[in-house]
């Protein structure tokens, strides 16, 4: 019987430690509606659960038995390609916040949110009829490049150690933060069907898709907010090709897709303009 018992036992021991000894980067794909750490904390749980461990909880940090962050928070409200770093790889995500990303986003004209999306309240209605495609096409060029954006209100950016967000669910008053610079490699309008806009959106680290939406409404003599955003490409890994989805948050999955890295070592996240992935409109809910 004792035999019997330390076989068992021995193929899940090995689950843990080949688990336990990942280093490197992949990318999952987060879907619309839970936050960035709540994705994390799920495929954490999923992996500890797959490889035996006992009563996995991802959230308590101290006994954490599984080293694994992400870089690049990705609103709620989005949906799309989300890296994440294991062991070694998690100290290679701070260039993620850097590289370039791609991003498809839905805006609709003529209402203005608290939040610049379509989670909040609405703020202001004003008239879109008079917007052309062209008049979109020909604004969207004064926000390629090097441009200043103020990021929202309601964001992951802090203010004594807590979220904007948060402090504002709670009822704290909170100002914006200033102006900053950042960079806008390609910006192309896919589709117009008013109120409905389709963007593609090729950037670098803390821009804001929220605020250009909001800014570009502005810009137009009306209001806009982003309806539904998808990132589909940070740093070197694109939704079509690397983003690994629920079903998929498997050991075996994840040993063939990881790029593997060590603690001296970087990884290439592209940090300048490179050619835009073609995006299947069928990933993108239809417009009304």
């Amino acid at each position: 019987m004792a035999g019997n018992v330390g076989a068992s036992v021995a193929p899940i021991t090995n689950s843990l430690s080949k688990l336990q000894s990942l280093n490197g980067l992949f990318a999952i794909y987060k879907k619309q509606g839970p936050t960035s750490a709540d994705v994390l904390n799920k495929l954490k749980e999923t992996l500890l659960k797959e490889a035996g461990a006992k009563n996995p909880n991802p959230r308590k940090r101290k006994k954490q038995s599984l080293k694994m962050g992400h870089g690049g928070t990705l609103d709620s409200a989005a949906s799309g390609v989300l890296v994440v770093g294991v062991g070694n790889g998690t100290k290679m995500l701070s260039n993620m916040l850097t590289g370039s990303k791609k991003y498809v986003a839905v805006g609709e004209l003529g209402k203005a949110t608290d939040t610049l999306d379509a989670t909040g309240s609405v703020i202001l209605e004003k008239d879109f009829e008079h917007v052309t495609r062209q008049d979109i096409e020909e604004k969207l060029k004064s926000f390629t490049g090097d441009i200043m954006q103020v990021p929202p209100l309601y964001s992951a950016l802090k203010k004594d150690g807590q979220r904007l967000s948060v402090l504002l669910k709670k009822g704290h008053s909170v100002e914006a933060k200033p102006a900053r610079s950042v960079t806008v490699y390609n910006l192309t309008l896919q589709e117009f069907r008013p109120p409905h806009f389709i963007l593609d959106i090729e950037c670098g680290g803390g821009f804001y898709v929220r605020s250009l939406v909001d800014d570009l409404g502005k810009a137009l003599s009306s209001c806009a907010h982003v309806k539904k955003l998808v990132r589909t490409k940070q740093g070197q890994f694109t939704l079509e090709e690397h983003a690994l989805h629920e079903e998929q948050w498997t050991l075996d999955h994840i040993l063939h897709s990881l790029q593997t890295c060590s603690e001296s070592n970087s990884v290439n996240t592209t940090t300048g303009p490179t050619s835009l992935i073609g995006f299947p409109m069928k990933s993108v809910s239809k417009l009304s």
